[in-house]
């Protein structure tokens, strides 16, 4: 059950786009790359989740842990970017739907996004998370079967022109290819922590060994699987269905055009897939937002059906951008530089050796992190303006240059020297403020929680800071650690 949970959290319709579209890029190399910077980060939630558990036991999303270690104010900035990151997810999702229906069929895919987002929206408000496992497991079963088929089909079917091979040179390494090696495992690793559907999932795992069986199978299926949707770009061009010198224009459709040399049953079987990804990873995304939302704004006070209103408020906006929506690719990596700039300085706070850490360091750092970028771009292209598209990756994947692996670079370092840089001023003023006052200077002071742990208990809060509803089933912990 696990396994399928974090399997179709770990896929969607959108994988159709982006990794085809990186094997037309930067092919063998891309695809292998993209495939295993993918899956292997799941693992973090196998090596991070018993930690993170151990010290926050009543949780089930990040934002509880980072609440209670970092205080409110870094716990609504984490709380934002997580919904964001979210809410991008979504919309990227979405997109890849209408635009597959459409792909495939030659249909407006309109009616069937508003189709998803209804039947969805009714069950999970229903049903919950609960609900969400249960068809995770159902559709996971189908995705399985239905790739399995459509692979053996298209081996089958399609005739590769041995003399494109060569000429493709998809066979080769490339300049992008190589950087890639250090983007996506950043890009991809920091992503994960944003999304709350992991999370709750990794809280909800029986034992931490059920966990690691769970993510671990899920790890190996998924690399399986997006290596095999990746190799798609890769066919599209050696089969000759698409020319090289239309991959810039048309390498996201890469799949879709593939699929136009093979008969229309296999169609049917892709569009069965399609809706089942693309169902199991918004349902959860739904799900997740709620949860989020319940717990870090309103701290689970609020009626659940406030919460789920504002979820299907928030559905128009997202099938609104979904339609005018840019590159899938792109998406994914806006979100994954936000994550590359704020993850960094966040888990510092999970080793006690950096007690002295706090939630001020976190926000500045994190800022910090996409200022850096802008400084970076800015200075690679000589002008403000490019510097600020850069942030937003205007360029994609396809500038060659070193404009997108500097803005890696740039978002996790530069939010670690922001946040170093941060902490030297608070104990700075902290010092001075004590000097002036004539009180004890504490900014460095080991906290007495690393010398009072329980096990089973949190390790941040005290007994009265513990508050349980005994109807829902939830316990809140009003704890909030140090942010200043």
């Amino acid at each position: 059950m696990l396994t399928a949970e974090f399997l179709l959290s770990a896929l969607g319709s959108g994988i159709l786009f982006a990794y085809p579209q990186l094997a037309t890029i930067t092919g063998v190399q891309g695809v292998v790359t993209y495939a295993i910077t993918s899956a292997a980060p799941l693992m973090i939630f196998a090596y991070l989740g018993p930690i993170i558990r151990s010290k926050c036991p009543e949780g089930f999303v990040l934002t509880e842990w980072t609440r209670q270690r970092y205080g409110i104010v870094a716990a609504i900035y984490i709380s934002f970017l997580t919904c964001a990151t979210m809410f991008l997810y979504m919309v990227a999702e979405l997109s890849a739907l209408q635009q597959i229906m459409t792909a495939l069929t030659g249909m407006d895919g309109l009616p069937m996004v508003i189709v998803e987002c209804v039947v969805t929206t009714i069950y999970t408000s229903l049903g919950g998370f609960k609900i969400s496992f249960i068809t995770d497991n159902i559709q996971g079963a189908m995705v399985v079967c239905l790739i399995i088929i459509a692979t053996i089909t298209i081996g089958v079917e399609t005739k590769i022109d041995k003399s494109l091979i060569d000429s493709s040179h998809l066979t080769d390494a490339s300049l992008l290819g190589w950087q890639l090696l250090y983007i996506l495992p950043v890009a991809v690793l920091t992503n994960d922590f944003f999304l709350s559907n992991f999370w709750i999932r990794t809280f909800a795992s029986k034992t931490d060994k059920d966990l690691y069986i769970g993510v671990s199978i899920a790890a190996v299926v998924t690399l399986i699987i997006l290596t095999l949707v990746g190799c798609t770009g890769l066919i599209a061009v050696w089969s000759g269905a698409l020319a090289p010198e239309d991959i810039e224009s048309n390498g996201s459709v890469a799949f879709f055009i593939l699929l136009e040399q093979l008969p229309s049953w296999v169609v049917g079987i892709v569009l069965v897939m399609v809706v089942s990804l693309s169902t199991a990873a918004f349902d959860s995304l739904q799900s997740a937002m709620v949860s989020t939302a319940s717990n870090d704004l309103f701290r689970n006070r609020l009626n659940i059906w406030w919460i789920r209103g504002a979820v299907v408020a928030l559905i128009f906006p997202v099938v609104v951008l979904a339609l005018k929506a840019p590159s899938i690719l792109q998406i994914y990596l806006i979100s994954d530089l936000f994550s590359a700039s704020s993850i960094p300085v966040l888990v510092l706070g999970l080793s006690d050796r950096f007690y002295w850490w706090r939630g001020f360091e976190v926000v500045v750092g994190g800022l910090g992190g996409i200022m850096t970028v802008f400084i970076f771009g800015t200075i690679y292209f000589g002008n403000a303006q490019d510097g600020a598209n850069l942030i937003l990756l205007e360029g994609g994947l396809y500038a060659n240059d070193w404009s997108v692996f500097g803005a890696f670079v740039a978002a996790p370092v530069g939010g670690l020297l922001w946040g170093l840089g941060a902490f030297i001023v608070r104990v700075s003023f902290q010092w001075v403020w004590s000097k002036v006052k004539g009180t004890h200077f504490d900014a460095l002071d080991r906290p007495v929680y690393l010398d009072r742990r329980v096990e089973g208990m949190p390790e941040y809060a005290g007994s009265d800071e513990i508050r349980s509803d005994a109807t829902d089933g939830i316990v809140t912990v009003d704890h909030k650690g140090k942010f200043f």
